[in-house]
């Protein structure tokens, strides 16, 4: 009943551009009561999260999405490798993350964070493995995107390692062309 109690605080979320922020804090808040960390925000799964929000903007709330689908059997989106080169992340990177969306009609605060907190969302919620997030939303949409401090799930570039040396190779034949010349 503990947790009951302190889920049902007077959580005061207006729906505009700080949704993401007070349901990042209300989900911190839940983790906190399971003795978990709070979940930090990842840049990258920020971007992916509204980008994923902004491609089912136009979508209907329905049972085909939101909690009630395993993760992974929800929406599909043929561009999503497109996504994650637009936020600048490696796939590689991605498999031990999870992409959560829930649709909740005007998004309504304590509907939003129930929707995580009270259905099988709530197993990664609990999840210590999660400890990095994003979160977007479009219209009634709302996207979390868990992260983890493993290779697997950070979210990381790929292209952040390659770029700094083909940078250093491209200024080294560079500078061997100069002192041959």
């Amino acid at each position: 009943m503990k947790t009951s109690r302190l889920l049902s605080f007077d959580l005061v979320i207006p729906c505009d551009a700080e949704d993401e922020d007070n349901l990042l804090q209300g989900i911190n808040s839940y983790r906190q009561v399971q003795k978990l960390p709070p979940l930090v925000k990842n840049d990258r799964a920020m971007c992916l999260s509204d980008e994923i929000a902004e491609q089912l903007e136009d979508k209907p709330c329905s049972s085909t999405y939101g909690p009630n689908v395993l993760p992974g059997t929800g929406p599909q989106f043929s561009d999503y490798p497109k996504l994650l080169s637009k936020c600048d992340i490696d796939a590689n990177h991605t498999k031990d993350g999870v992409i959560l969306p829930v649709c909740v009609p005007k998004l309504v605060p304590t509907l939003v964070l129930t929707n995580y907190t009270h259905t099988p969302y709530a197993k990664y919620l609990n999840n210590s493995i999660y400890t990095g997030a994003g979160v977007g939303s479009e219209d009634n949409w709302m996207v979390l995107v868990l992260t983890t401090n493993t290779p697997g799930g950070s979210f990381a570039s790929g292209t952040n390692l390659v770029k700094p040396l083909v940078g250093v190779l491209v200024s080294s034949l560079f500078m061997g062309l100069i002192v041959v010349s």
